[in-house]
């Protein structure tokens, strides 16, 4: 059985891939994190964003198209993600520590 496809990138994401050398160049020596709030700064101030909106768009449907084939052809609707996300239960730890330093602070003081 073959993976489950990726989710596509937001336009945001696709644009940024596109402008990304163009902002090292016009900033050289900018840090990764900079190059990041930069193109944000940037997608803020664009005016017409439809280009990038309509990949974006285009992607999306392919992606459910291809999530529709993956799950026709037995592949799970939930993924791995009850794996990845499963969180341990809660235990007594905190309560049990505390009680812990009340003892080892009487046990210290009987000594």
């Amino acid at each position: 059985m073959s993976e489950k496809p990726k989710r596509p990138l937001s336009a945001y994401m696709l644009w940024l891939n596109s402008a990304r050398e163009q902002i090292k160049k016009e900033n050289p020596g900018i840090k990764v994190t900079e190059i990041a709030k930069k193109g944000g700064e940037l997608w803020r101030g664009m005016k017409d964003k439809t280009e990038w909106e309509n990949k974006a768009a285009k992607m999306k449907d392919e992606y459910n198209k291809a999530v529709q084939e993956f799950e026709r052809n037995g592949g799970s609707k939930g993924g791995d993600k009850k794996k990845k996300g499963a969180k341990k239960p809660a235990g007594k730890k905190g309560k049990k520590k505390d009680s812990e330093d009340d003892d080892d602070e009487s046990g210290e003081e009987s000594e």
